[in-house]
């Protein structure tokens, strides 16, 4: 058309009439510059640029303060050897997943070291206590070879049983402290009554060549606690033994409840152990220098296993004061509450 402008326009028709043949009025309009030109098409291009590239950007600061504590955590985990085990990786405060994380590998590291501490306890216990029975055996069995003829031969054959014997008793209990703690056992619900009531009668019969001891036990029924049965009744042997070994007449056994923890109590009327000596006897292969002092083919690691089995059931054995003798008091967690009725006396 001329005289007309050139450019885009914004076109509309409208018919007149509905009829067919109605006629058509067309109207137009120019677009504006900025929509009939390609800058609109360039700052949305520009636009979509800058937002990328700021996505990318946040994208990156994000992703490198999230895994910041992750390398840390890497490289602590690099530096820990087998040698030294003390390291602890970095804990971020929250409960995030990288929080999570840390503190899951220093749980981890925490057990792998208490395991590799038990491996190098096992073997110095090991070689320093297993050198007595060793020699022993082999001077019998030396004695027995280089002079065949003047060895009775039963005499040199029961040395060599009983040094023999106190060797397996020696690896059974090394193995026991070994593995206490490491889950290799499960856990169960157990009656404690019922336990400690069999381990009393197991160790009635008294030791031969010497008097009857009498075992007097007032025990609350029904104490349920929760443990590896077959360590528990280790547990309950290591006092109880002790205390019918050095009882002068008489064991008093008691057990009770005592808010969330059951309390068992073992004394004897024998000579007691010294204050300063209490903690000492828990220790591996210690000798008391008393009355008290270990009997003639013990291994030692009676009253160190017990302790070892009670802090892994969470729990406590301890020497407290008594009036006369020795008195041990050993306390669980308990799973059920205090049942109805008195406590049963044996």
């Amino acid at each position: 058309m001329p005289g007309a402008r050139r450019g885009c326009l914004t076109v509309v028709a409208i018919r007149v009439t509905p009829a067919a043949d109605s006629p058509v009025v067309y109207t137009g309009r120019p677009l504006p510059a900025i929509l009939s030109s390609p800058i609109l098409e360039s700052l949305l291009a520009g636009g979509v640029v800058a937002l990328t590239a700021l996505a990318c950007w946040t994208t990156w600061q994000v992703v490198g303060r999230t895994l910041g504590p992750v390398d840390a955590i890497r490289a602590k985990l690099a530096e820990i050897t087998v040698s030294d085990l003390s390291h602890r990786v970095p804990e971020q405060p929250g409960d995030d997943e990288v929080a999570r994380l840390a503190r899951t590998a220093n749980a981890t590291l925490d057990r792998l070291e208490r395991s590799v501490r038990v491996q190098h306890r096992f073997a110095s216990d090991a070689a320093h206590e297993l050198r007595t029975p060793i020699a022993g055996l082999r001077v019998d069995l030396e004695d027995l070879a280089m002079h065949p003829r003047d060895t009775d031969v039963e005499t040199a054959a029961r040395a060599a049983l009983r040094s023999a014997d106190r060797l397996e008793s020696i690896v059974a209990d090394l193995l026991l402290l070994a593995q206490i703690g490491t889950g290799a056992d499960l856990a169960e619900p157990l009656d404690l009554t019922a336990l400690v009531d069999s381990e009393i009668r197991d160790h009635r019969p008294s030791a031969a060549g010497r008097p009857a001891i009498e075992i007097r036990s007032r025990l609350t029924p029904g104490v349920q606690v929760r443990g590896v049965p077959t360590q528990l009744q280790r547990l309950l042997d290591g006092p109880l033994d002790n205390a019918r070994r050095h009882a002068a007449a008489a064991v008093e056994v008691e057990l009770v409840r005592d808010g969330d923890r059951a309390a068992l109590t073992v004394a004897d009327d024998g000579p007691g152990i010294p204050l300063e000596e209490r903690e000492r006897v828990f220790e591996r292969f210690t000798r008391v220098d008393t009355a008290r002092s270990r009997d003639a083919g013990g291994t030692g690691l009676g009253l160190a296993i017990a302790r070892e089995i009670a802090a892994a059931h969470r729990g406590t054995l301890t020497i407290d004061d008594s009036p006369s003798g020795a008195r041990f008091t050993l306390r669980l967690p308990v799973l059920s509450p205090p049942p109805d009725g008195a406590a049963r006396d044996a």
